[in-house]
């Protein structure tokens, strides 16, 4: 029996009302088209473009219902572009098409909708399609990033039949004690939704809750629907009430009263407050908001990697990034802080230097986020809301209240502020122009370059660590490092995601704002695919590579803990066995251009001052590559203004390790629970 046979097809669901015939995927791409976002008045399409690669499970599926919803289909309408900005109700037409994105990589392909996500403030996304077997479980890595940065993505894979006409099929994973398991199973535990559409009439229920955990800003991450490819080829009456447009409002929840009063008590007893300002800051467009409750309290503000740009850095109560990639600021104010106030942030372990860094015996901890989950961590005071409504609401109470910090306080932080970008001064500087430069000498020369307009990717490496010490942030969005999964190569394709949803909120005639994607070497050679992406769609990516011969962060570590930075440099093998022979004699720059990039070399503090400048006014695709120099005490950034814990061999023979747990324990032992 065929899947499209009579006896399996099913009746309609709405049989007294108009229907529409069409497979499941084409009643899916139909219904994705026509879902939008409100929030503030702002009103904008939710899924509005497809990344895919196609293969045998999703190739006639959700690959055939592309084509009929692109430009060249027989739909409502006219195409929409690439970047498918489609605003307000306009009924038929180019509104309801489908963009279509074409990816080299699955897992790339997520890393793109999530920085298309995250620069969208979260009110727009992206879906992506793969086939079955393999282009399934290249997703999960860049579904747990989703998730784990609570940005929403949604996923399509393939799936393998769910009629079983023969098993196994090609790529079917076979588990003897479950016979309805397959290899999308992996995408469970990191999605924060999961359903698999075993027929059609079930992917009514299904795709409005996948609507529904997309735009919830406490639930939202990746949202999984796995697709049998037979199902997705099935023809189903579907009732036309489900292709009318559908907004889902993006809610801002106000505070509860005994929350907030609780809450302002709490900060008007503080002699020595500290706001640490998360990635939910930003979510929440809550900067000028933060800005006006400093402004009316004088309270300092430090942030996460998420939450890095809350503040401009010229800010005056602005002390810089927090917790083991911090600034001397910002953690010292952090081990005298009396009052610890979170906003929208997971309290992660660096942020909190694995429970070394508040250190006051009488801190208390106040946390503003819009999950109950995370306000109540560090068995903080919760103050369950939206970032946004959260701070008016406290702004008006404690204005009202005439609640403002010691002048003294603020001289204090004010001051070691200033002292602090002295050293960023002294890290960035270039005394001798024809030298190779250092890793944070190139970050020097590109912080003097841009304006408030460019914007900074990165993810891994030693490049994070460096970005939130001595980043000069001019603007909200500027610094877009992910440092949730901290995952290697998320980079080049987040800053495609990133121009897609520039392009989109710009309009045509508006030029893209320069995104810059950072890379070392070793995140270069994870993931340098999607290149080809930005070159197809002449997108001006900005790509900066950093060639130091292997992983210079973990290199870093492995020193730290006694490993000795073992399998972290990219070199030959000596005669004994280990790499510490030559570089090896790899070309990132010529591997760059064939892959269609404009490269620029650089070999100098001097050549790159000029290659940036000029990567930056480039309208197409382009490649600064420099060879760094290893930094010596005056050149490099200084060290790490908190701890980390990374557990280290409790026995061993090699010295470097022993005199390595010897500093662990005494690290470890400053370590609280903050009950």
């Amino acid at each position: 029996m065929s899947p499209t046979s009579p006896a399996r097809t099913a009746p309609s669901a709405n049989a007294h009302g108009p229907t529409r015939r069409l497979t499941t995927a084409q009643a899916l791409v139909a219904f994705l088209a026509r879902q939008y976002t409100e929030r503030d008045g702002r009103r904008q399409r939710l899924i509005s473009a497809t990344w895919g690669i196609f293969g045998h499970g999703n190739v006639a599926g959700i690959g055939q219902a592309l084509v009929e919803a692109g430009p060249r289909g027989n739909g409502d309408g006219n195409g929409g572009g690439a970047n498918g900005n489609a605003n307000g109700h306009s009924g038929a037409g180019a509104a309801h098409r489908m963009p279509y994105l074409q990816g080299r990589n699955e897992q790339a392909m997520v890393h793109a909708a999530v920085g298309y996500a995250r620069q969208s403030g979260r009110l727009s996304a992206h879906a992506v399609t793969t086939s079955i077997g393999p282009g399934a479980t290249n997703l999960v890595t860049g579904a747990a990033l989703a998730t784990i940065n609570r940005l929403p993505v949604l996923l399509l894979p393939g799936d393998t039949f769910a009629t079983r006409p023969a098993d196994p099929v090609l790529q079917q994973l076979e588990v003897p004690y479950a016979g309805d398991v397959s290899v999308n199973d992996c995408l469970r535990p990191v999605s924060r939704y999961f359903d698999r559409i075993t027929r059609p009439e079930a992917l009514i229920p299904a795709a409005l809750q996948a609507m529904r955990v997309l735009t919830d800003p406490a639930e939202t991450g990746a949202v999984t629907l796995a697709l049998p490819q037979d199902v997705q080829v099935e023809a189903y009456d579907w009732p036309e009430e489900f292709f009318a447009e559908r907004d889902w409002h993006v809610r801002r929840p106000a505070p509860d009263t005994y929350e907030l009063e609780t809450a302002v008590r709490a900060i008007r007893s503080a002699r020595r407050p500290l706001i640490v300002a998360g990635g939910g800051v930003r979510h929440s467009a809550a900067e000028e908001t933060l800005a006006a409750f400093t402004a009316a309290t004088r309270i300092p503000v430090a942030a996460t990697q998420a939450g890095k740009g809350a503040l401009r850095h010229d800010h005056p109560a602005d002390v810089g990034g927090i917790g083991h990639t911090g600034t001397a600021t910002a953690d010292e104010l952090a081990r005298t802080a009396d009052l610890v106030i979170g906003v929208g942030t997971r309290f992660s372990d660096f942020t909190t230097a694995s429970g070394t860094l508040f250190a006051n015996p009488s801190v208390r901890f106040l946390h503003l986020n819009i999950a109950g989950f995370d306000a109540h961590k560090l068995a903080a005071l919760p103050l369950v809301a939206d970032a946004r409504t959260g701070l008016e609401a406290l702004t008006a109470q404690l204005a009202g209240r005439g609640y403002r910090v010691d002048p003294a306080y603020e001289t204090e932080y004010t001051g070691a502020k200033e002292a602090w970008e002295e050293r960023v001064e002294a890290s960035f500087a270039t005394p001798d122009p024809t030298a190779r430069p250092t890793q944070t000498q190139v970050l020097g020369l590109l912080d003097a370059l841009v304006t408030e307009d460019d914007i900074i990717v990165n993810a891994a490496g030693s490049l994070p660590g460096d970005l939130h010490k001595l980043w000069r942030t001019r603007s909200p969005d500027q610094y877009h490092v992910e440092y949730g999964y901290s995952c290697m190569g998320y980079e080049i394709p987040a800053a495609i995601g990133v121009l897609l949803a520039d392009g989109a909120r710009g309009g045509p005639h508006r030029p893209r704002r320069p995104v810059w994607a950072l890379v070392g070497d070793g995140t270069y050679l994870m993931n340098p695919t999607e290149i080809v992406t930005a070159v197809q769609e002449n997108l001006p990516l900005k790509l900066l590579i950093l060639q130091n011969h292997g992983y210079a962060s973990i290199g870093g570590l492995s020193e730290a803990v006694g490993a000795e930075g073992f399998g972290t440099a990219y070199r030959h093998r000596d005669a004994d066995g280990g790499f510490t022979g030559p570089p090896l004699p790899v070309d990132l720059a010529a591997n760059a251009a064939s892959l269609g990039l404009r490269v620029l070399r650089a070999t100098t503090v001097d050549d790159l001052r000029t290659a940036l400048s000029e990567a930056r006014d480039a309208e197409g695709p382009t490649c600064v590559y420099v060879e760094t120099e290893t930094p010596d005490t005056v050149s490099g950034p200084p060290p790490a203004q908190a701890w980390w814990d990374v557990p280290v061999a409790e026995t061993a023979s090699r010295p470097a390790a022993v005199k390595a747990r010897e500093e662990y324990d005494r690290q470890v032992a400053a370590r609280r629970r903050h009950l």
